[in-house]
């Protein structure tokens, strides 16, 4: 639960997360698809390039710490209040997981296996997937499990390169379906939770005192079921526009290499230094 603020927040958390992920692995598919190889982060060299990593290491806590005031100052319903302890605490994990990834790469001496990092991804999305939807009932229970089941897309993926990391087709449905779980959160923030883009007949989602489980309140049996018609039409279109998104990133970065992550920077960086370095000696050979 939550507001159309917390929404569009996981959505600029989200949604620039999977382009990245989705740039950084076409890239590198792109160039080498034999010896590609997932990672839990791409970083950047210079590591002062990796900006929106450091980013979200300071707003992902204060996400959390706010859900966290939040349960403890609401007075309204019990579930209400309750799942704003959860958002908090899913929030904390993925904020322990990127801590794990940032010391793994810089601290050396911690010898922690990539595959051991993905692991963990998975088991804080498969968390995520197990708080998601809990209290919702009708449209808004239907939105809510779309995002599940896009949430339990992530987890096997990550999972699933725990086990075989060069698999690029794992890498491509979890970076797909960050940004889709992006989208969708967005989605769901405007169709459930305010007026101007709320369903026909149906006002914005809410708890009863009576009941245990929010939903948005219609007025007939028939603009509900309408709604949630409505809502599995944009899922479909969601993925339609993310599709055409992914395929074209993917087809521009395979016409033009320039745009590629890590071709001017980084590993090919060194590698051309190091090929410079060779062919020096030799030119003094040669003169000598």
């Amino acid at each position: 639960m939550g507001s159309i603020a917390t929404h569009f927040s996981t959505f600029l958390f989200l949604f620039p997360i999977g382009i990245r992920r989705l740039f950084c692995s076409f890239s590198l598919y792109l160039k080498n698809p034999s010896h590609y190889r997932s990672k839990p982060w791409f970083f950047s060299e210079p590591r002062w390039k990796n900006l929106d990593l450091y980013a979200l290491l300071i707003i992902v806590p204060i996400a959390s710490f706010s859900d966290l005031v939040l349960f403890l100052s609401f007075s309204g319903h019990p579930s209400y209040r309750f799942s704003f302890f959860q958002q908090g605490a899913v929030i904390f994990f993925f904020w322990a997981l990127l801590l794990l990834i940032i010391f793994r790469d810089y601290i050396d001496t911690l010898h922690i296996n990539e595959s051991f990092v993905f692991v963990l991804a998975g088991v804080c999305f498969l968390v995520e997937y197990w708080l998601n939807g809990n209290g919702f009932s009708g449209v808004s229970g239907c939105v809510y499990g779309l995002l599940g089941g896009l949430t339990l897309i992530c987890a096997c993926s990550c999972l699933y390169l725990s086990i075989k990391p060069t698999a690029f087709v794992a890498e491509f449905f979890l970076s797909s379906g960050i940004i889709f779980k992006g989208t969708w959160v967005l989605q769901a923030g405007l169709n459930l939770y305010t007026d101007v883009f709320g369903l026909k007949g149906c006002s914005k989602l809410s708890v009863l005192p009576r009941q245990d489980k929010a939903d948005v309140k219609c007025d007939i049996e028939e603009d509900s079921l309408r709604g949630i018609a409505l809502m599995n039409f944009l899922f479909i279109g969601h993925a339609i526009v993310v599709l055409i998104l992914v395929s074209g990133l993917f087809g521009l970065l395979s016409c033009n290499q320039n745009l590629r992550w890590g071709e001017s920077s980084g590993s090919l960086l060194a590698t051309l230094e190091s090929e410079s370095m060779l062919r020096r000696p030799l030119s003094e050979l040669e003169i000598e």
